[in-house]
């Protein structure tokens, strides 16, 4: 089957850093005070579940995911009070690069939303805004972790003893792909779970996320969430 050999490359989306950051969030932690074991379960989950829908991810996720691993076997280490300095908290380890890393990333998005003219500087895009101007306040920028975190939603509400398995005909990613474009072009944009109806098994589901995925890597729709309700939707560019 044709989606059992396609892989959707992380490489133009959020990395390491991004989903320590997501999971923090969830969790609605300080990055001081972080549950460490939490965390680190969580962040292998998240590793073991791209896995198993074939996205293919970069190193520096296992990287991450050792160091994570490093700083838990020294949280669960006892502390033994000899009256020398205390020892640094070993989630400190993280805390600092993550803090610089917040800091990087809210200089970057701040300076995207600029307009810088000149040679080599970045250039207002004259491409049409694919969001309504009278939704922008309400609608966010969804990231990749936000969308599987979405996507395993609609996994846990499927009763695969209710679903039916088509053997024959199943749909590839490519084709899938061009189906989305049809329904974006009609309506000019489509919530997420909506693209889910009509499938019939799981493979059907992973060929739409995995669709999805590739369509935003190649910025071909934009993806947004409202705040109010929460809806993803997707916007075609």
């Amino acid at each position: 089957m044709d989606n059992e050999k396609y892989e959707v490359k992380l490489d133009s989306f959020e990395g390491p850093m991004d989903l320590l950051v997501h999971l923090i969030r969830k969790a609605e932690v300080d990055i001081y005070d972080i549950p460490i074991a939490l965390i680190t379960d969580q962040f292998l989950a998240y590793i073991e579940w791209m896995k198993a829908m074939n996205i293919d991810f970069a190193g520096d996720f296992l990287v991450m995911a050792a160091t994570l691993m490093q700083i838990k076997s020294k949280m669960l280490l006892p502390v033994h009070d000899d009256g020398e300095e205390e020892e640094e908290d070993p989630r400190m380890e993280i805390a600092r690069p993550l803090r610089e890393y917040l800091q990087i990333k809210a200089a970057a998005e701040e300076l995207s939303t600029r307009t810088l003219l000149g040679e080599h500087t970045f250039v207002r895009s004259s491409q049409p805004e694919a969001i309504p101007k009278d939704e922008e306040p309400e609608l966010v920028k969804v990231g990749l972790f936000e969308l599987i975190d979405a996507f395993q939603k609609i996994l846990e509400n499927l009763n695969l003893e209710k679903a039916f398995a088509l053997t024959a005909d199943r749909i590839s990613v490519k084709d899938r792909i061009t189906q989305i474009i049809d329904i974006l072009e009609a309506r000019g944009s489509v919530t997420f779970t909506e693209l889910f109806d009509g499938a019939v098994d799981k493979s059907d589901f992973v060929v739409t996320f995995l669709s999805i995925l590739e369509m935003a890597k190649l910025n071909l729709i934009q993806i947004a969430q409202h705040m109010p309700t929460g809806v993803i939707r997707l916007f075609y560019l």
